[in-house]
């Protein structure tokens, strides 16, 4: 389509990629191409994750994920949402794949990661980043929720479905705000947040500038995605995301037998007819091990993404992508395009996957703020639960209208309950986004340079049914009082160098760990079954840490005697010694990366999951840290050169290159760099 010459490639100091082309199709190309010479690695590890073969290059410890991406189909749904591109954004998305093609060896030649797998790089599929973005969001709607919801209603009766809901951390969410301009210095509106997601080595976000004659737009792009789906700035408008927290994927109970010929298998559809069912048998490659076996079958509502025939359980997966053939990708060349709040909002209206919130502003002092994304209309039950396929009852009725109010003072979104109420059942609690609100009410003049006050803020509102239960106990040993009086006098902050933090996450550990041994949960104890993919959503342990705020409060658990297991906590904490360590000693980033670096030093970090500066561990299990920000921005509308921005590690997703992790110090501090939008403060680079 075309070739190196087509494009200008320019890197500010910190080696970002910013590219110039005659035309959008080549600034397409050239996108991909670049992405492919920086992130070669991580676009084959995504790219053999979405089609289920990354154990072929991985090893077994892939298998699980593999089989998952096979029986849920993710890449045959890739390849239909992409045969139903309209042709101009069909063309859009192969000019990205031909960039990627023709820069795949070069990358490829730059990471010794490849040599030592041994794998090679193949020719990408023109429907490659639609199965990238599947894979990447498959489990962001958090379906496998459902299933522990089941387990926690057999064993403790139906009321207790919800007892557990995270009201916290789960597979993702994030911090955003828009502050119009009658608080800002400038009188234009500043849209700032940072994304919360594991972190990855590479990292998951990729900052970029798009420069042809049509647009010029700068911001977070998803390595191996075209365009910049979740944060832009245009120059006259800019957006921001969270994620919704809406319940749009369905797990449904199915009723299997074997057909009449003794070969083919049938469901029970909801008008007692056996329906015929899609089977057919796939196979893993390994490396290192033999392959693996995989039985594909669909029903007419989904996937069976489960079937432990001891359990006699098997469940289907619906969800939106491969219902509606759609993942709202002609939106992507639109938002380049978007001069105005209205043009955003327009394009929007075609969004489909994952739910969002969006934040929106324009130079003209247009603002927006709304729901963007494809969730069905069904019984409520749906949501909760898995629900008998046989029942039309539970069948999808059409599509629910996106919901979007107008900005009156601030409009913060972190992925509480609020716009997209409506739409879910489990919300994060309201911590971080009334911490926003009141950080944000304390001045009228807001900078950009301001903002990253509220990105590094670590006041923990969580901690306080745990801290309320310490002032009443009574007969502690010297050592427990020295404690709860340290512990009642802390500011509650998360800061990286506090040790009363350290002391605290001691205490919550503790009595997590004696909530979760409590008799009155031993029906939940046992180690979860079926698929390895859905075992994090099925320990209890994790469940009762990410649920302590509520535990502490709920009635739905009378024998659970709550002040004993506090008092003893503290007991055992006084007794253990305070760990008089900095937080950031025992809270150290752990990042996901395909392969194993045992020698990799990360840092230690201040906040915590209920903290704007959001950098999560799992209570009661562990202090380490794999889920913050993966990236920080803030968007200027009144100069897009006074915008800023930061990722967890670098631009260029090579280790030991200049830019692989020369933002990660920085990041750590929650500072920001500054966007650069003048060609003359750039190198240019041959294309």
């Amino acid at each position: 389509m075309t070739d190196a010459d087509d494009f200008e490639l320019y890197r500010d100091d910190w080696g970002i990629p910013h590219l110039r082309a005659p035309d959008a199709l080549r600034l397409a190309y050239a996108q991909g191409r670049t992405t492919a010479l920086d992130r070669a690695w991580q676009l084959e590890v995504e790219r053999h994750r979405s089609q289920g073969s990354s154990a072929a290059f991985l090893g077994p410890e892939s298998v699980a994920w593999d089989r998952f991406a096979r029986q849920s189909r993710l890449d045959d749904t890739a390849r239909r949402c992409h045969e139903e591109l309209d042709p101009e954004t069909a063309a859009w998305v192969g000019a990205y794949v031909d960039g990627v093609n023709d820069g795949l060896a070069a990358g490829a030649a730059r990471d010794e990661r490849f040599a030592r797998t041994g794998h090679a790089p193949a020719p990408w599929e023109p429907w490659v980043p639609l199965g990238i973005w599947i894979a990447t969001h498959i489990l962001f709607a958090g379906f496998a929720t459902k299933l522990w919801r089941e387990r926690a209603a057999r064993a403790l009766g139906p009321e207790a479905a919800t007892l557990f809901a995270t009201d916290g951390p789960g597979t993702a969410g994030s911090n955003g705000w828009l502050v119009p301009g009658d608080r800002t210095a400038t009188g234009a509106a500043i849209i700032a947040g940072d994304p919360h997601r594991f972190i990855e080595d590479p990292g998951v976000y990729q900052q970029i500038r798009l420069s042809c004659p049509e647009y010029d737009v700068l911001g977070l792009a998803v390595p191996g995605i075209p365009g910049l789906a979740h944060f832009g700035h245009t120059g006259s408008a800019a957006w921001a995301i969270t994620n919704a927290m809406a319940d749009y994927q369905d797990l449904y109970v199915e009723q299997l037998r074997t057909a009449a010929d003794g070969v083919s298998v049938e469901a029970l559809g909801p008008d007692g007819v056996w329906e015929p069912v899609h089977r057919h048998t796939e196979t893993i490659a390994v490396a290192g091990a033999e392959p693996v076996e995989v039985e594909v079958l669909e029903t007419a509502r989904g996937p069976v993404v489960t079937r432990e025939e001891a359990a006699d359980q098997t469940l289907s997966l619906r969800y939106p992508p491969r219902v509606r053939r759609d993942l709202g990708f002609a939106v992507l060349p639109a938002l380049l395009r978007a001069r105005t709040v209205a043009d955003i909002d327009r394009a929007l209206d075609g969004w489909a996957e994952p739910v969002n919130v969006v934040h929106a502003a324009d130079t003209a002092g247009g603002l927006l703020h709304r729901v963007a994304g494809a969730v069905p209309l069904r019984d409520p039950a749906n949501r909760l639960r898995p629900v008998p396929a046989w029942d039309a009852r539970y069948a999808w009725q059409g599509w629910a209208e996106t919901p979007a109010e107008p900005v009156q003072g601030f409009a913060v979104m972190a992925n509480a309950r609020g716009i997209a109420s409506p739409l879910g059942v489990e919300f994060a609690p309201p911590h971080r986004a009334d911490r926003i609100r009141e950080l944000l009410s304390g001045s009228a003049d807001w900078s950009p340079e301001a903002m990253a006050d509220v990105h590094r803020d670590t006041y923990l509102a969580s901690a306080e049914p745990l801290l309320a239960l310490l002032p009443a106990l009574e007969g502690l040993s010297p050592a427990a009082e020295a404690l709860r009086a340290r512990l009642l006098a802390w500011d509650r902050h998360m800061e990286a160098q506090s040790t009363d933090a350290t002391v605290f996450s001691a205490l919550r550990t503790a009595t997590v760990r004696r909530f979760a041994a409590d008799p009155s949960l031993a029906a939940l104890a046992g180690a979860p079954t079926g698929p390895e993919v859905f075992h994090p959503w099925l320990y209890l342990l994790p469940r009762v840490g990410y649920a302590l705020e509520g535990l502490l409060t709920t009635q739905l658990l009378p024998d659970l005697d709550r002040v004993a297991h506090v008092r003893a906590a503290l007991e055992e904490t006084a007794a253990a010694g305070a760990p008089d360590v900095p937080w950031s000693q025992v809270h150290r980033l752990a990042p996901w990366t395909a392969l194993t670096d045992p020698d990799a030093e990360w840092p230690g970090l201040g906040g915590d999951h209920d903290c704007v500066n959001a950098t999560s561990s799992v209570p009661g299990f562990t202090d380490l840290c794999a889920r913050a920000s993966a990236a920080r921005y803030v968007w200027d509308l009144a100069r897009r050169e006074d915008s800023l921005w930061a990722v967890p590690l670098g631009a260029d997703g090579v280790a030991g290159t200049a830019h692989h992790r020369d933002q990660l110090a920085l990041w750590a501090r929650c500072e920001l760099v500054p966007v650069v939008t003048d060609w003359d403060g750039l190198t240019k680079e041959s294309a």
